[in-house]
Formats: C-alpha cells, structure tokens, sequence
C-alpha cells in the first residue's frame, strides 16, 4: 500500500488562511449530528436507484424478494396479524397486519354483515381511520364481499380513508356481474377522494412492487402467471403478498390453486415462512407439495368454517380437507383454524381458534394468540371426530 506523503511547510502555509472556516464547518456538523442522533432533529436522506424508503411509502426495486443471510437487517417495527373470524357460518378471508404504524387490510368476506366484525378488529389498532394498504386478491364475494356493497351500505372504503388500494387484473365475473358493478363504483368513490390504485400486474410491469413499511420490514406483492393469462379459476387470478420483518417471512396467495402455485414457485425466489395463510380455506386444490417444499411453513393459519357444507356435501372435501391437512402435517403440526360449523342445516357457527393472532416483535419469539383458544387443529374434538390423523401427527 502506498504511503500517504505529509504536507509539506508550504502546502501548511497556504491552507492556514481556511483553518477557521474548516473549523467553523467541523463544529457545525458536529452539532447537528449531536441533534440528529438524539431524535431532536430528523435529516432527510438520499434514495438510490433499486432502494426503498420512507414508512408506508412505495419503493423501487427490479429484483424479486431475497433472503441474504450475509446481510443482517436493523428491525424495529412490530408486526401484528390478525386473520379475523366473520361473525356468520359462511366461509371466507380478511387479514388485518399492523406493520409499525402502517395499517394493511387484504381482502373482507366474507359477507356484507361481516363488516362490523372485521372494523371491530381494525379498530383496535387503527387509530386515525386511515388503512395505509388495502389489498383485494379476487373477485370472489368471500373475499370482496366488504368492498363491493350496495349503495344502502357502507362499504370498507366508505368507513376508512384508503392510501393504496392493490388489486386483482384480471377477472372472468360472468356470474358476478352486479358484485363487480358495485366493487367498481365503490373503488372509484374512494379513488377519487385520494386513493391510489395500481392492479398487481401494473405494480410488477412498473417494477414499484416493494413497499418499506417500518424500519427493516417490507411488503412485495409477488409476481403471478395469472396476473397477464387468463384461467378458468378466478382463484388463480388471486394477488399473492409477502411480508418480510428481518429474516422473518409471512406469505400471503388468497385462494391460488395448484397450478398458481407451480407458477408462483417458479416465478419467485420465495424464502422459507414463518407463517402461510392456509391456501383457499384449507382446500385440497391448493396447499400443494410443490409449494411447501419451498416457503417450508412453521405455521399455518386457516380461515374457513370447518366442517361448513356451504361448498360441498362431500364431507372430506369440506375445509380443511383430509387432502390438504395431509400435505400440510409433513412440515408442521402448527394449524390453526378461525371457525368451526355448528349445525350445517341450521347454518351456527362457533369460534374455533377464533381470530387467529400473530405477533413478531424485534428479538422475540413468534407469538400466536387466538380469541377463543390456542388449541392446534390436530387437537381438537372436531378433527379427532371428522379426520383421519396423519402419521406425523400420530403421538
């Protein structure tokens, strides 16, 4: 390494004349560190291209989500899901995150009664009546019910402030006409009093599609074959989100099927997950080994009426189903369900879980706490009852 020449008594003579200014600004900035290290000023910082910042802000980035694990990111935001019962017996999905203080809404089935329940839930946590993100995966009534209301109810749109509104790009609706008119004119309501909306293929095309929400965690909306192909599942048309909190990965695909799960796969480097949103209700069709052998999920979280028959007569099909809670047994034995049928006939319902709450604070464990209990799903008198247990289940 070549060695640093000193100054010579001349190149001195000449710099003396700037010593009390060199000073002068040396002080300064000393002085304004000292303010902005302890929290009494706030100095604004430059953004480079491919890097996200500000809280509940968009970012640009042209690489899908990675895990480095030489990389150790700073986390000081909390975050707080809770996959939320609907108060009725009907099948359905709607997740509130707290994210530091940014407020994520995705999806609200899974009817229009089931909006009281879902503001009781935000309300505990959202203070100003704003939702930073709101998320729509489908254009299915279990998961759009509560934003697609008549005009003799208020939609989800019409109780909150919305900042950014994502959602699907593509939809069949040949039998939902009347639901996607109502959707349409209640987004647009909220559009126009300020809201941002991007479809998730926009977000993708435009390479806007990493969102910092707290200091070291981020939403991405991944990337979906179906976002730009047409299927004969409006499942697979589903906007798929991961949340990331350090080396903490929360993955959330509304109802894709199989074969939007291959594509997801192969679309996206998808890390392994602390927690998966059981895939459509717990369904058969979806929860695929294709999936799992990637994102490996510690936990899984299902929002479905167990036992309901509002889909089908076929008893091992009704979620969650053998099928699927089979697949799901060979990664974890944490299952979680929202609710639980009564009397199909009847349509009464009951909390199983309840509302399934996840907290991940800095430098602590995982937490799950549900409303009405904490009981895994291979646990319960339904499952022992309605299911076959798995061998990895078996005690």
């Amino acid at each position: 390494m070549a060695r640093r020449k000193k100054m010579t008594k001349k190149q001195m003579k000449k710099l003396k004349p700037l010593m009390p200014l060199i000073i002068t600004i040396v002080v300064i900035l000393a002085i304004v560190y000292a303010l902005w290290y302890f929290g009494i000023i706030d100095i604004p910082y430059i953004t480079l291209p491919g890097t996200s910042t500000g809280t509940g802000t968009e970012s640009t980035t042209t690489n899908s989500t990675t895990k480095n694990d030489d990389v150790t990111t700073v986390v000081s935001g909390d975050l707080i899901i809770n996959f939320m019962e609907l108060g009725n017996w009907y099948t359905g999905d709607s997740t509130f995150i707290k994210a530091g203080d940014v407020d994520i809404l995705i999806d609200a089935g899974s009817r229009e009664n089931s909006i009281s329940t879902i503001c009781e839930t935000i309300n505990k946590y959202c203070t100003d009546g704003k939702l930073e993100y709101v998320i729509i995966t489908h254009n299915h009534e279990d998961h759009i019910a509560g934003f697609a209301t008549s005009t003799k109810k208020d939609s989800i749109f019409d109780l909150y402030e919305c900042g950014t509104i994502i959602d699907f790009a593509l939809t069949n609706a040949k039998e939902t006409q009347v639901q996607l008119a109502n959707y349409q004119r209640e987004l647009n309501d909220e559009i126009a009093n300020g809201a941002k909306h991007y479809t998730a293929r926009e977000l993708r095309e435009s390479g806007n599609y990493t969102f910092e929400l707290s200091e070291g965690i981020t939403m991405t909306i991944l990337d979906n074959y179906y976002y730009y192909n047409t299927s004969s599942s409006e499942n697979n048309y589903s906007v798929c989100t991961l949340i990331t909190q350090g080396d903490r990965n929360f993955l959330f695909t509304g109802d894709l099927e199989s074969g939007g799960e291959k594509k997801l796969v192969e679309s996206n480097n998808l890390p392994t997950v602390e927690v998966f949103k059981g895939g459509h209700h717990g369904s058969g069709t979806s929860n695929t080994t294709a999936l799992f052998d990637v994102i490996q999920p510690k936990n899984v979280c299902i929002c479905c009426c167990a036992g309901s028959n509002e889909y089908t007569k076929n008893e091992s099909n009704q979620f969650p189903t053998q099928e699927a809670i089979d697949r799901i047994a060979r990664y974890t034995k944490n299952v979680y369900v929202t609710t639980i049928s009564l009397d199909n006939s009847e349509k009464t319902f009951a909390p199983m879980n309840g509302t399934i709450v996840v907290s991940s604070f800095a430098n602590l464990p995982i937490q799950i706490n549900c409303s009405n209990n904490n009981t895994l799903l291979k646990d319960t008198d339904w499952f022992k009852n309605n299911r076959i247990c798995p061998k990895e289940w078996a005690e």
